[in-house]
């Protein structure tokens, strides 16, 4: 697997690869996501590409605190060979080299599998409780 930053050529194949991973949820305008990821730091958005097709993808971003990993996702027909965590390490050395000391993510509690990959990369669960405030609807219902 090749590994690159995004470019828009990608988008349709990124959201098709979001969508078979169960990464868009009804909240999230994943067009809206990716517009909003390329005007801040965009060399921390990663695709993975196979034989000229989409297989993975991993957005990250870093605020001079705290890192955050989002949209992490490998195509379930090529899963378990590694490419989950080449693109996770990638998108951690390019967060650190930024002077990152931590970096957090978030996943549905109920998502086991991904909770037990993540817990096999030594990240551990932070006894918080994550809130959120929406401020923008769009066209779609969700605020991206």
């Amino acid at each position: 697997m090749q590994i690159r930053c995004y470019t828009p050529l990608d988008h349709d194949a990124v959201i098709a690869l979001w969508q078979r991973c169960g990464l868009v949820a009804p909240q999230n305008n994943p067009s809206k996501d990716i517009e909003r990821k390329q005007s801040v730091d965009a060399d921390l958005f990663l695709v993975g590409e196979r034989d000229g097709e989409i297989v993975g993808s991993v957005m990250g971003g870093y605020d001079g605190h705290r890192g955050w990993i989002n949209y992490l996702a490998v195509c379930p027909s090529v899963q378990r060979q590694g490419l989950g965590r080449r693109l996770l390490t990638m998108i951690e050395e390019r967060i650190v080299a930024k002077g990152c000391p931590k970096i957090n993510l978030q996943v549905r509690e109920t998502n086991s599998e991904v909770l037990a990959f993540y817990a096999e990369c030594g990240y551990q669960v932070d006894k918080v409780t994550s809130l959120g405030k929406r401020f923008v609807q769009d066209k779609l219902g969700g605020v991206g």
